[in-house]
């Protein structure tokens, strides 16, 4: 089992930062694929971001290329977020994301939702213009 808790959310103007993290518990964190979704009301979740569990791979979303930086620290059991240059089509409700079905997995990150098993209770990100 694997429990996610994200952090960090919150409120920001356009073009600032927010570092999103998601702190796991369970001996097997190290071994699993990270990622990060977002939703807003009435839509469906969206693939943000995505790390193999030695951070050699990831995979963006095309809208966060260039500005989101996914990395993890497996030592201390998290995943990161930074964000920059936010805009206000950026706001959503984060949410981290565990893959289990591939321990140590090589290759691109998977970006479907349905590859994720595990799921934290998500972060409020507001950027307001």
């Amino acid at each position: 089992q694997v429990q996610l808790v994200e952090s960090g959310g919150g409120l920001v103007q356009v073009g600032g930062s927010l570092r999103l993290s998601c702190a796991a518990s369970g001996r097997t964190f190290n071994s699993y694929t990270m990622g990060w979704f977002r939703q807003v009301p009435g839509k469906e979740r969206e693939f943000v971001a995505a790390s193999s569990w030695s951070a050699i791979s990831t995979r963006y979303a095309d809208s966060v290329k260039g500005r989101f930086t996914i990395s993890r620290d497996n030592a201390k059991n998290t995943v990161f977020l930074q964000m920059e240059s936010l805009k206000p089509e950026d706001t959503a409700v984060y949410y981290c994301a565990a893959d289990s079905s591939r321990p140590y997995g090589v290759g691109i990150p998977r970006s479907t939702e349905s590859s994720y098993d595990y799921w934290g209770q998500g972060t409020q990100v507001t950027v307001s213009s």
